[in-house]
């Protein structure tokens, strides 16, 4: 049986795990919260980050399960330095184009749709029954928020995160360490580094 050693003993680092276990990976979890934390549901923790570091040989592969997207880049970019084997992990229910491109150490969950010449970076998280239509660009350390919608042509900058149940329109572009509020509707550009919220979505720092 391979092993999967998972980066993060979350409640996010739990549904990568079930997702794995469709694939019949046998996994283990590390967190910098061991030994104070020895389980993750089902799973054991068996150690940081430095033990993982130093037993990567052990590992098939490699994912690190952080939900905040700056610590999860580290990570992830610690990881790839260190020769660890990151791979990529679909649910066996997403529907994942042939002619999409998705970033190593990307999940994609159940029920997720990703249309055609979709490219997505490194370290993404599609999670579940977000859909992202045809010839989205979205960068590295992206979280699309279960329940999102992202309209054909849509670019999202590196670390931005579009929450649950988010819409946004067609050929919107969203700037690189951006936050959309859950529910929002996307319907103009996003610059850099701001938050976005309501119907349509508006720049909460604005009066």
């Amino acid at each position: 049986m391979k092993r999967l050693a998972i980066l993060g003993a979350s409640g996010h680092g739990k549904v990568v795990a079930d997702t794995a276990e469709c694939y019949d990976w046998q996994v283990e979890f590390f967190d910098d919260a061991w030994p104070k934390q020895q389980r993750n549901g089902a799973w054991p923790v068996m150690g940081d980050t430095i033990a993982l570091l130093a037993g990567l040989e052990r590992f098939d592969g490699v994912l690190v399960a952080i939900g905040d997207n700056r610590i999860r880049r580290a990570k992830l970019l610690e990881l790839q330095a260190a020769g660890a084997r990151l791979i990529t992990l679909v649910h066996p229910s997403a529907s994942l184009s042939r002619h999409a491109c998705l970033g190593i150490g990307s999940v994609v969950f159940a029920g997720v749709v990703v249309n055609a010449d979709v490219r997505i970076g490194l370290g993404a998280i599609l999670n579940t029954g977000c859909s992202v239509d045809h010839d989205c660009l979205l960068g590295e350390v992206v979280h699309v928020s279960p329940g999102a919608r992202l309209a054909g042509g849509v670019r999202v900058g590196d670390l931005s995160w579009i929450g649950i149940g988010a819409s946004v329109r067609q050929l919107v572009r969203i700037g690189g360490e951006v936050m959309v509020g859950a529910g929002a509707a996307v319907i103009a550009d996003v610059p850099d580094g701001v938050t976005v919220a309501g119907v349509p979505a508006r720049d909460l720092s604005s009066p």
